[in-house]
């Protein structure tokens, strides 16, 4: 799944400085209500036919409610289900997703009694889980997290703090992406997404000083910056920062620490 992310992720710019809120209109309300009474398979088909952004708002607006049921449940915050949601099923048309109801990349692992389908991922041929209804892809996330110890930290932090999950999930090794976290963070915060937490505003992060954003060995991502122009500002190559910090694409997000040697 993770080289489709990559292209997916790249092609959107969503963790790109400066991206801007999304606006939920009344014309994504009743796509997402026309789309919400058809098949898995046929929903899949309406939004591939959508632009980008415009699937990723109507995959929010029709899972969010199952994203809030399965936190009330078992205490996952529903903007953490949505964005890797969005991000691992790439808004509901990936192929894993489009032939499985797999929206979250779950592999069989040894404990899977259900039906499968192999995909290519990090190996060729990787088993993967595979589920009759889309309902049944985020409640066995759910329950993925919930009951395996390697995630059990995640569920003493508060609900509404997305931050500390998203890198709580990256700790823990849910995906080998370098940069996942801060691809949750960026799409709970275009999308709104910590809206289905109940909370009132985004997290609001420690502030960066200017004396704070380099040093001789790191540099923390401020708005506005590219990888070019940080590339040009410590005189190396853009390859050779992508190489250092194990980057997938030239996409940055507001607060990220870039290695520099």
């Amino acid at each position: 799944m993770a080289k489709y992310i990559v292209i997916f992720f790249a092609a959107i710019f969503l963790v790109s400085c400066g991206t801007t809120k999304v606006v939920y209109s009344s014309s994504d309300k009743r796509t997402a209500k026309k789309i919400e009474n058809k098949s898995d398979k046929k929903s899949a088909k309406e939004l591939a036919k959508l632009d980008t952004t415009t699937r990723m708002k109507v995959y929010v607006l029709q899972y969010a409610e199952l994203a809030q049921q399965e936190m009330r449940k078992f205490g996952i915050p529903a903007s953490i289900t949505l964005a890797q949601g969005i991000l691992e099923s790439q808004a509901g048309v990936g192929e894993l997703a489009a032939k499985s109801n797999n929206h979250f990349g779950i592999k069989c692992h040894t404990t899977w009694r259900g039906a499968s389908v192999t995909h290519d991922d990090d190996a060729k041929g990787e088993c993967f889980r595979k589920y009759k209804k889309v309902e049944q892809s985020y409640r066995d996330h759910s329950e993925f997290l919930r009951y395996r110890d390697r995630y059990s930290d995640l569920f003493k932090m508060k609900k509404a703090d997305y931050v500390s999950w998203a890198h709580g999930l990256k700790k823990a090794g849910y995906a080998t992406d370098p940069q996942y976290a801060y691809k949750l963070i960026s799409l709970i915060e275009r999308f709104e997404l910590w809206k289905f937490d109940g909370s009132k505003e985004p997290i609001k992060t420690k502030s960066v000083t200017k004396k704070e954003t380099y040093n001789s060995h790191a540099y923390i991502v401020q708005q506005g910056d590219t990888l070019y122009s940080i590339a040009r500002k410590f005189d190396v190559t853009v390859d050779a920062l992508m190489q250092m910090n194990e980057l997938d694409s030239t996409a940055l997000s507001i607060g990220q620490q870039l290695q520099l040697k």
